[in-house]
C-alpha cells in the first residue's frame, strides 16, 4: 500500500455514532450553506442552532431503535477496507461531510502518504446542490492549492451499466417473486425551491427509475407497478412529490417493495424511516405486506462497479 501514489476518497453524508454526534450532525448540516440557503452566516447559524436544539432529543429516540448509532460508519468501513483489496493502485480513503472523518483530517492523511493524484466519489448516485456539490467543495476548500490539478470526481453515476445491475441484483435477492410487489422507489426528498432554483435531482431521479425499469423488465423480473416517492420531509416548505406516506395509500391491501434509490449505503434513513417509521404508516394504511431492500453497501458487485465508474482498470 506504500508504494500506491492514487487515492480514491469516498464521500459521503456521515452518522452519528452516539448522540454527541448527532448534535454535531445536526448542526453542520443545518450551517451548510446548500441546505439552508440563506446568505446570512450569522442568521443561518441562528436558524441552526435552534433547530438542533429543537430536535436532538427527538431525533436521537429514533436512533434508539436502531441500536444508538447509525449503520452508515461500520459499512462504509467495510467498503474501504474492500476497496483497499481490490483497487491495488489506489489507496482508498472515506470524508464524511457532517461527523467524522472530516475532508481536512483526511487531506492531512494523504497528502501525508504522498498521494499526487485524487479521484473523488460522492456516494450520491444523481446530482443534487445539496449533496455532491457541498461534499465535493467541502473537500476541495481544504485541499491545498499546491496541490494543483491532479484531482477530479465524478458527478453522477445513475447511468452506469454496472451499478445499475447492483441495484437490480438487490431487488431480485429480497423477491422470489415479484409480480404480486408494487415496487416504489423511495429517494431522499428536497425542498422545492431548491429544485425550482436549477437543481436536476428531480429530473435525474425520474431518468434513474426509467432506466431501472427497463433493466427490470429485460431480466424478467415484472412488478405489479413501479413508482417514484420522495421521504423524510420535514418543515412547512412545498417539498418534492408524491411523498411516500401519500404514494403507499395507493397500495391497500396489496404487497409494496422499497428500493433506497438515493443512498448507496444504509443509514438512519433506510435503517428507521423506511423500515421501522413507514413501515409503522404502511400497516396502518392495510398495505399487505411491506418489503425494503438493502442499499448496495459493500458488495463486490458493487466494488466492481467503483472501478468502471472511476475508470479504474
Amino acid at each position: 500500500m506504500q508504494n500506491r501514489k492514487k487515492a480514491l476518497v469516498l464521500l459521503n453524508m456521515g452518522g452519528a455514532r452516539d448522540k454527541n454526534e448527532l448534535k454535531m450532525f445536526l448542526t453542520n448540516m443545518f450551517n451548510d450553506k446548500n441546505i439552508l440557503t440563506i446568505k446570512s452566516n450569522l442568521l443561518r447559524k441562528l436558524i441552526a442552532y435552534f433547530i438542533t436544539t429543537k430536535r436532538l432529543d427527538d431525533a436521537w429516540k429514533n436512533y434508539e431503535y436502531i441500536g444508538n448509532q447509525s449503520p452508515i460508519n461500520p459499512i462504509t468501513e467495510k467498503l474501504v477496507d474492500k476497496c483497499n483489496i481490490e483497487l491495488k493502485e489506489y489507496k482508498t480513503y472515506q470524508v464524511m461531510r457532517y461527523t467524522p472523518p472530516f475532508a481536512q483530517d483526511v487531506i492531512k492523511n494523504i497528502l501525508e502518504d504522498g498521494m499526487e493524484e485524487i479521484i473523488l466519489l460522492p456516494l450520491y448516485p444523481q446530482y443534487s446542490t445539496t449533496t455532491t456539490k457541498s461534499s465535493v467543495e467541502d473537500f476541495i476548500d481544504f485541499l491545498p492549492y499546491s496541490f494543483g490539478n491532479n484531482i477530479r470526481y465524478i458527478e453522477t453515476f445513475y447511468k452506469n451499466d454496472s451499478f445499475n445491475s447492483c441495484i437490480v441484483n438487490e431487488i431480485e435477492k429480497t423477491l422470489a417473486n415479484s409480480k404480486d410487489f408494487n415496487l416504489i422507489f423511495s429517494a431522499h426528498g428536497l425542498p422545492q425551491k431548491i429544485v425550482d432554483n436549477g437543481d436536476p435531482y428531480e429530473t435525474q431521479m425520474i431518468e434513474h427509475v426509467e432506466i431501472l425499469s427497463k433493466m427490470l423488465e429485460l431480466k424478467g423480473l415484472k412488478f405489479k407497478s413501479i413508482n417514484l416517492a420522495y421521504q423524510s420531509k420535514v418543515g412547512p416548505l412545498k417539498w418534492l412529490e408524491p411523498s411516500l406516506d401519500e404514494k403507499l395509500k395507493e397500495f391497500k391491501e396489496q404487497k409494496v417493495l422499497i428500493y433506497p434509490l438515493a443512498f448507496i449505503v444504509d443509514n438512519s434513513e433506510t435503517d428507521f424511516e423506511l423500515d421501522i417509521e413507514y413501515r409503522h404508516i404502511a400497516n396502518d394504511l392495510g398495505v399487505a405486506e411491506y418489503r425494503v431492500c438493502k442499499c448496495v453497501n459493500d458488495s463486490d458487485d458493487f466494488i466492481e462497479a467503483i472501478k468502471d465508474i472511476c475508470e479504474i482498470k
